[in-house]
């Protein structure tokens, strides 16, 4: 009775890992332009279209905005590799054998779940490298600029911002 109520709390917690780990893509991030919040994000289907109407007067800063659209719609890897993860986790507890290979199933698993977790964000991380140089190469010979909300740690996040910008 316990191994059962162990396994259904596994199974639990891994499908809540995977909500949690695609939360955050349902908020989107905000840019402030001419003081105005603007969504980066309007759609999940793609990211950064908020921004295309000023990204594209500047043929550079388009450029990067194309290569960040494009590497962020590839969702077929990391769709693959996790069914196949939570395939292997799922059959541990299916399949009747010995100790052993349930240990080995659990075990590949959650590795192949995990490492296509930290893959799938690494490859997000590096892609936001495209989008904000997108918008720096537009701040450099267009106006009005465009900024990203931070927070305090530096980390675009979605959300309010109320800021001024002075000059003199």
């Amino acid at each position: 009775m316990v191994e059962i109520v162990m396994k259904t709390m596994f199974i639990a917690f891994l499908t809540l890992l995977s909500l949690t780990a695609h939360s955050y893509e349902a908020c989107s991030r905000i840019a402030i332009i001419n003081q105005q919040e603007v969504l980066v994000d309007p759609s999940s289907t793609r990211k950064g279209e908020g921004l295309k109407f000023h990204l594209e007067k500047d043929e550079k800063a388009y450029k990067y905005l194309k290569q960040y659209q494009s590497t962020s719609e590839n969702k077929w890897r990391p769709a693959v590799i996790g069914s196949i993860g939570t395939g292997l986790v799922l059959s541990a507890f299916i399949v009747n054998s010995s100790d052993k290979n349930r240990k080995g199933l659990l075990i590949a698993g959650a590795s192949t779940l995990l490492i296509n977790f930290l893959i799938t964000k690494t490859i997000e991380s590096a892609n936001e490298q495209y989008l904000n140089k997108a918008i720096e190469e537009y701040n450099k010979r267009n106006f009005p600029k465009i900024f990203l909300k931070t927070d305090s740690n530096g980390q675009v996040q979605p959300g309010a911002y109320l800021g001024k910008q002075w000059s003199f």
